[in-house]
């Protein structure tokens, strides 16, 4: 089972004392501060959580899985998120 936005905007609020109306706002924030600096190619960090990062992906050559033709992929970009030390921890350990 996983946590959606709404659970996890209750869950902010609560540990951090906010009301739900403000927690959302910090989400949507941050949200928007991730987006606007992947988008820029700048990496986002937050130290011990997690780094997310723009990545070039290279143009290739694929095949469509029903006609077997192969087609050409264009180059494009990708992101890549790494979990932090923190991250690694509390899911290592039962």
């Amino acid at each position: 089972m996983s946590v959606n936005r709404t659970e996890l905007v209750a869950a902010i609020a609560e540990r951090a004392n906010l009301t739900k109306v403000q927690a959302d706002a910090a989400l949507s924030a941050f949200q928007e501060v991730l987006v606007d600096s992947l988008s820029k190619g700048e990496p986002v960090k937050v130290t011990g959580l997690l780094s997310v990062e723009r990545v070039e992906r290279a143009a290739r050559t694929g095949r469509n899985p029903r006609t077997r033709e192969e087609i050409q992929i264009p180059a494009g970009y990708g992101v890549k998120i790494s979990a932090g030390s923190t991250l690694k921890k509390a899911v290592s350990t039962k």
